[in-house]
């Protein structure tokens, strides 16, 4: 066989320090809103649309964006979304008036979710398909590392020098990665051509949309009990425990090491096997978490790293079935794109619905139970992606003339 794939490891870690930069940027708004706050003299409510601004623009935002990107355009497009990414953190901090502000922080979101997408397709394009999935996960591990230890030395930065030496430090990170891949990214093998309307024929890929339900109920179930961790660690009948931030470093973690250590397994296991397994486990950890709480406040940790560690690492085999599935079809990108918004949809839904259960006044553990149940609906809709794995080959190749 004639192809090749440059095993060129130094681009897929620059590419690693963008989505770091990315992770920090998506999860440090929601820190700076005291300091923004009063900055601008707006209130908590109006200031907490700087997060919606940033989320609505990266999860509707990017597939657009993504769809209208030439085909032999990728490595130009990678380097597009990263620089508007960079020059939208630089504005923000910049910016004079609260408005401007928000439409900058959804330029930054429209920048991410267009780079990381297309991040994870230029990672795959790098690497031989054996090694997909290891560089699929440095790439998700970047960004989970980003929200871990991103987030903290920003917000204590943003502490000591205000709140734009937060944005600074996202666009600096940023920049560095613009740099390196700027001289380092070779040119990306282009995509099949094809027009705007046979690429939404992807909405009617059957395989497609399973995967993507499948990780919209994982966020819903997973980004959707972080929501409410605090309310349920406090609750008095499961430890009434007075600071969450131990537990949210605890599931942080967890998932750090679930994004880097999944990378081998996914090219060894079969895709939608490895799927089936995680949501098991996501289900499992989730149901034990309450009754492990009433057990022993260092005891709930083993669940809360274990949920923290299969919801991160969920999306490096689920990314790397969407670029296997479209592979032939040249908007693996766009599938990946497809997949960004399912998850901020799910989280979306996740907080909505926790908060109905509250409304209802229903006992805390019930958020748990009920998360519990919907990621065992997804390993229940995986079952069907198991029996009918025959009809979808693993690895989808473009032919090649030889």
């Amino acid at each position: 066989m004639n192809t090749t794939y440059p095993n060129k490891q130094l681009p897929i870690y620059l590419i690693a320090l963008g989505a770091f930069a990315l992770g920090m940027a998506s999860y440090v708004t929601a820190g700076l809103i005291p300091l923004i706050e009063a900055s601008f003299s707006v209130s908590v409510a109006v200031a907490a649309q700087l997060v919606t601004a940033f989320t609505l623009a990266y999860g509707l935002g990017s597939p657009v964006f993504v769809a209208l990107t030439p085909p032999d355009h990728q490595r130009t497009g990678l380097l597009f979304a990263l620089g508007l990414f960079v020059l939208a953190n630089a504005a923000s901090a910049l910016a004079a008036g609260f408005a401007e502000l928000v439409i900058w922080r959804a330029v930054a979101g429209i920048g991410a979710g267009v780079y990381l997408a297309m991040g994870i397709g230029a990672s795959a394009a790098l690497s031989s398909p054996e090694r997909r999935g290891k560089s699929i996960a440095i790439i998700m591990g970047g960004m989970a590392s980003g929200v871990v230890l991103g987030v903290p030395v920003g917000l204590i930065t943003a502490d000591s020098f205000g709140w734009q030496a937060a944005l600074w430090l996202v666009t600096l990170l940023g920049l560095l990665a613009f740099a390196g891949l700027l001289l380092m990214l070779p040119r990306l093998q282009a995509a099949p051509s094809s027009s705007l309307g046979q690429k939404l024929r992807i909405l009617a890929d059957g395989h497609v949309m399973t995967i993507l339900l499948i990780s919209l109920l994982a966020a819903v179930a997973s980004l959707g009990m972080y929501t409410f961790i605090a309310p349920l660690l406090a609750d008095p009948e499961l430890g009434a425990v007075r600071s969450v931030t131990p537990y949210l470093w605890i599931w942080g973690i967890g998932g750090v090491l679930g994004s880097f250590l999944v990378g081998p397994v996914v090219d060894r296991v079969r895709g939608p096997v490895l799927v089936f397994a995680i949501m098991v486990i996501l289900s499992a950890s989730l149901f034990l978490i309450p009754v492990a709480a009433t057990l022993g406040t260092w005891l709930v940790m083993l669940p809360i790293m274990a949920w923290g560690a299969v919801g991160w690492a969920l999306q490096v085999p689920q990314n790397n079935e969407l670029i296997q599935a479209r592979l032939a079809h040249g908007d693996g990108n766009l599938a990946i794109a497809l997949n960004e918004s399912a998850l901020y949809l799910g989280s979306a839904i996740g907080a909505a619905a926790g908060g109905f259960v509250l409304l209802l006044q229903m006992p805390t553990w019930t958020l748990a139970a009920c998360a519990g149940l919907i990621a065992l609906l997804g390993a229940l809709l995986q079952i069907l992606n198991l029996r009918r794995q025959r009809a979808w080959p693993r690895t989808v190749q473009p032919e090649t003339n030889h």
